[in-house]
């Protein structure tokens, strides 16, 4: 996640090759560099001791290769591969690099890399965020926009133009239908009554007429024993 810069880690056993890249790292507010080294060995050090975002690793070094490398770390950053050897592409992109650059590495092929590394940033970002979205609504009550994990949410009751939330810990009454609602809770909800939709993991037991989730006795409409039925398909 974007926390304002990015920390980066150089890997190359040429000096002239590291310090081309911290210069075009340089260039660029967003980015630091947090360390250079000259073999995977103390880049593995660096890595055991530094939170890293984003990796420029050369390919072909002493003792161990860069793919090999990256192959095996825990917990990886993202990677960037620099290499003087264009039949390497391959393995880097094989291995999900963001982008791999053939020495002698400009600024505008740099920095064309960098924007591939933004842009994958940012599609993580939005991705977290419909996550969070899907596992939580707001709703407004007592004039303020209240956030509710559905995990939290154990039923809701139809209450005319009303519905009342009820959750491990309080009751919110909101404007809004059941139908409106309903829609926004999602597959983990039953509606099992014109005036109730459960939270089907919540539920302790099961009979024809009614759910039971815990203590609260909750009956079953007519029309909804269908809907009651598919709890039981569904575990």
């Amino acid at each position: 996640m974007n926390r304002g810069r990015y920390r980066c880690l150089v890997v190359d056993d040429e000096a002239l090759a590291r310090e081309l890249i911290e210069s075009h790292l340089g260039k660029l507010k967003q980015f630091e560099v947090v360390a250079s080294c000259a073999s995977a060995i103390e880049a593995s050090q660096e890595l055991s001791e530094n939170s890293i975002d984003l990796l420029f690793l050369d390919i072909e070094m002493p003792v161990l290769k860069g793919t090999d490398f990256y192959q095996n770390l825990r917990g990886k950053p993202k990677v960037i591969f620099t290499t003087a050897y264009r039949e390497y592409a391959l393995d880097g992109f094989e291995l999900e690099a963001v982008d791999y650059l053939l020495k002698p590495i400009t600024f505008p092929r740099f920095f064309k890399a960098i924007e591939k590394f933004l842009a994958s940033e940012r599609l993580g970002n939005s991705t977290e965020s419909e996550t969070l979205e899907k596992d939580a609504i707001f709703v407004r009550s007592d004039r303020k926009d209240v956030r509710l994990l559905l995990s939290d949410i154990v039923y809701v009751q139809g209450l005319k133009d009303y519905v009342t939330i009820h959750t491990q810990e309080k009751a919110f009454t909101v404007k809004e239908t059941m139908s409106g609602i309903a829609d926004r809770l999602g597959a983990g909800f039953v509606r099992v009554h014109r005036s109730y939709i459960v939270n089907r993991h919540r539920i302790s037991a099961l009979t024809r007429h009614d759910v039971e989730i815990g203590d609260i006795e909750i009956p079953i409409g007519d029309t909804y024993q269908a809907e009651a039925a598919k709890l039981l398909s569904k575990g």
